[in-house]
């Protein structure tokens, strides 16, 4: 029985068979191990309790894991076809000039190459220059430094999209 306090669409979340509640929590994250572990902490009394298991998740991915979570994020400024969540987060780039569009597609480039994984940004809220002169400054980092911070972004990204998730009416529908 779920309690009256706990709020509507984290209940829903909460009853949602093990298939479909791991099929929803990949399109938050694209890793695997950090969907089974929000899964097997179910119920959740609080959106901040998922939040807090989300961000411990992601704390303890590995370095492979933390792989599989990037490789669920398309480049800033190439959106997934078709999916609204990285064209909704990657909003600020859609109506960038045609120049700051090819810069960045350079300095992804660039990013990738150094790095070997797609610049990860929590994107939200920022505008095409923000996430420009983010990678800029990103790409100085030693790779132990980039890997802290694109935990760190993550772990942002993760949080904005558990809360679309549990407070959407449709989410899990």
């Amino acid at each position: 029985m779920t309690s009256t306090s706990t709020p509507p669409g984290l209940a829903r979340f909460n009853a949602l068979a093990e298939p479909a509640a791991l099929a929803a929590l990949h399109e938050v994250c694209a890793c695997p191990a950090w969907g089974k572990r929000l899964t097997a902490a179910r119920p959740y009394a609080t959106t901040e309790d998922l939040y807090a298991t989300s961000d411990t998740a992601t704390a303890g991915l590995t370095a492979t894991e933390l792989a599989e979570a990037m490789a669920g994020h398309p480049p800033i400024g190439r959106p997934k076809p078709g999916d609204p969540a990285s064209s909704r987060e990657q909003a600020g780039m859609a109506g960038a000039p045609a120049e700051l569009k090819a810069e960045m597609l350079e300095l992804n480039l660039a990013y990738q190459e150094k790095f070997g994984h797609v610049f990860l940004v929590c994107a939200t809220g920022r505008t095409g220059e923000q996430m420009r002169d983010a990678v800029k400054e990103r790409i100085g980092n030693s790779p132990e430094r980039e890997r802290e911070i694109v935990r760190t972004e993550l772990g942002k990204i993760n949080r904005i999209r558990l809360s679309r998730l549990v407070d959407e009416e449709d989410a899990l529908t």
